[in-house]
């Protein structure tokens, strides 16, 4: 293996530690008293800052976010995963690269915590959702984004039911990864759907964007729901957990001898 691949799996096993933390922390804040949802994404960030080592949890959670940022864009870029050139196939590579949008933008966020600044005002997505407004065709576009969620959200669904997520892991894995992964799977589906219908309102239905939520508010947005905002918790934090695991079990493809043309290992 070149040390241009060594370096990469390296990087990608950081950037699914940090997604763990992301997600552990917005479980354990969704069903304790440890932090605020309403208060968006800088919420799990603030949270993760008043853990003990906070600052250096933000800094990894920085380097790991952006490298998994840039992992998910070799999927669009150079086919990583194999999964091809057919309509179903760009469907997943054009899905890893809004991934790797929304993890910069997280990466961006965990900075401002991680370098003293405090983060936003709260209202970052709303802000940018009322720029985009102002576009020609500026709803349109959000519109769709909220429809590109509902597939998502659909895509996370099938991946909980099917257990399909599994053929990317190594054997050697434990026995529960399957159902931590399903059960994380499935809660990410119904946070994902929350996002895409408030993008649709505020895109289609001339709401504003006001409505436009983050993950922290999505999940908030549920509180109201008893049983159901509950398992949504429980399965964020086990979608944490399932995360703990990929940073050390995923298989992650190797990268040609030039670090561009990779290889998948199946």
């Amino acid at each position: 293996m070149s040390d241009k691949s060594e370096k990469f799996q390296w990087l990608v096993r950081v950037g699914y530690f940090s997604r763990a933390i992301l997600y552990t922390v917005l479980g354990l804040i969704a069903l304790t008293s440890m932090g605020d949802m309403s208060d968006g994404t800088d919420g799990i960030f603030r949270a993760v800052e008043n853990l003990p080592a906070g600052t250096l949890l933000l800094w990894i959670m920085v380097i790991g976010l952006l490298a998994y940022a840039a992992f998910r864009l070799c999927s669009p870029l150079f086919d990583i995963e194999n999964q091809g050139s057919d309509t179903t196939g760009w469907g997943h590579r054009i899905g890893h690269a809004g991934s790797a949008i929304g993890h910069l933008v997280l990466a961006w966020t965990a900075y401002q915590f991680a370098s003293g600044s405090g983060g936003g005002s709260g209202g970052g997505a709303e802000e940018a959702a009322s720029g985009v407004l102002g576009w020609p065709l500026g709803g349109t576009v959000l519109g769709i984004l909220g429809l590109a969620f509902f597939l998502a959200a659909i895509a996370q669904a099938k991946k909980g039911l099917t257990g399909s997520f599994m053929n990317r892991i190594s054997a050697a894995a434990p026995d529960a990864t399957r159902w931590l992964g399903g059960a994380g799977f499935l809660a990410r589906a119904v946070v994902f759907g929350v996002i895409g219908w408030s993008l649709v309102q505020s895109g289609f239905l001339s709401s504003g964007s006001d409505n436009v939520k983050t993950l922290g508010e999505a999940v908030a947005a549920l509180s109201g729901m008893g049983f159901i905002f509950t398992l949504v918790g429980i399965g964020l934090l086990m979608f944490g957990l399932f995360s703990f695991v990929l940073a050390r079990y995923r298989i992650i493809p190797d990268l040609g001898a030039q670090g561009k043309v990779p290889s998948f290992r199946a």
